[in-house]
C-alpha cells in the first residue's frame, strides 16, 4: 500500500518513513505544502500521514486542496497542536484520525492499517479469501493455516489485492500502489511476480487474470466472511 509522509522536520520524516516501510508500506514524502497539495492531487496513494504547521502551504489547506481534487483516501493527521478546536478543525477539513506529538512510531503503524480495514469497507482485522488470510493488524499471510513466505514485493502485491477483493485491477494499478513514483517497472515484472505468487499459494485460480484488462482476486462465497 502506498502513503504519502507529508513531514517538514527531516528527521522525523526520515524516521517515518523507516518505519513504515518496515511495515510494508510503500512510502514517499513531501516537506512542504505545495509539493504535497501538488503529489497528493496528482498520484495514486493509499493513504497519508500529514503535518499541520508546514512551510509554504499549511496542512489543513493542503487536505482541503486534496478533498476538493476528489482524493477520498484516508489521511491521518500529526502534529503537536492538541487543542480540541484543533482537532475539529482537521477533522471538519476531511481528516480521518488525529495523533499529536509526541508519539510512538509504532502507533503511526496501527492507526493506518486501522484506516485501510475501514475505507476496504469491512473494519476487519483479518481478510480472507478461501483459504488464505491476511491479517492487518500483524501483515501476516497465513494459506491453509500455514505462515506463507512471501518477498517484500509479493507481499506488497498480495495484500494490495486482499484490500479490493473481487475487483479488477490493472497492471498500472498495482504498479502504482506497490511501487514508489520513482520505479517503474514493466508490466512483465508484474506478471512474473504474481506468477509466483500462485505457485507459492498453490491455488492458479485464486488471482484470475483477465485478458488485456488485468487481474481479479476471486473470493468463494463460502469464505467471504471477514473478522
Amino acid at each position: 500500500m502506498r502513503v504519502l509522509v507529508v513531514e517538514d522536520d527531516v528527521a522525523l520524516a526520515a524516521q517515518l518513513q523507516q518505519t513504515l516501510r518496515d511495515a510494508g508500506f510503500v512510502v514517499e514524502v513531501e516537506h512542504d505544502g505545495e509539493a504535497a497539495s501538488f503529489a497528493g492531487s496528482e498520484e495514486p496513494y493509499d493513504a497519508a500521514v500529514l503535518d499541520l504547521g508546514l512551510p509554504t502551504k499549511d496542512g489543513l489547506s493542503v487536505l482541503r486542496d486534496w478533498r476538493e481534487s476528489g482524493c477520498h483516501w484516508p489521511v491521518l493527521i500529526l502534529t503537536a497542536r492538541n487543542r480540541w478546536s484543533d482537532k475539529v478543525a482537521g477533522f471538519n477539513a476531511g481528516a480521518d484520525d488525529y495523533l499529536t506529538k509526541p508519539f510512538v512510531m509504532e502507533e503511526v503503524v496501527l492507526r493506518l492499517r486501522a484506516m485501510l480495514r475501514r475505507a476496504s469497507g469491512s473494519g476487519a482485522t483479518v481478510l480472507r479469501a478461501g483459504d488464505l488470510e491476511y491479517d492487518v493488524a500483524t501483515s501476516r499471510f497465513t494459506w491453509q493455516g500455514q505462515m506463507l513466505g512471501l518477498t517484500a514485493q509479493e507481499h506488497k502485491i498480495l495484500a494490495y489485492f486482499m484490500h479490493h477483493p473481487g475487483e479488477l485491477l490493472t497492471r498500472t494499478d498495482i504498479s502504482e500502489h506497490v511501487y514508489a513514483r520513482d520505479l517503474d517497472p514493466d508490466s512483465n515484472t508484474i506478471d512474473v511476480l504474481i506468477g509466483r505468487i500462485r505457485r507459492k499459494l498453490g491455488a492458479p485460480n485464486l488471482i484470475a487474470t483477465e485478458r488485456g484488462q488485468g487481474f481479479r482476486l476471486c473470493i468463494p462465497p463460502s469464505s467471504a466472511v471477514q473478522s
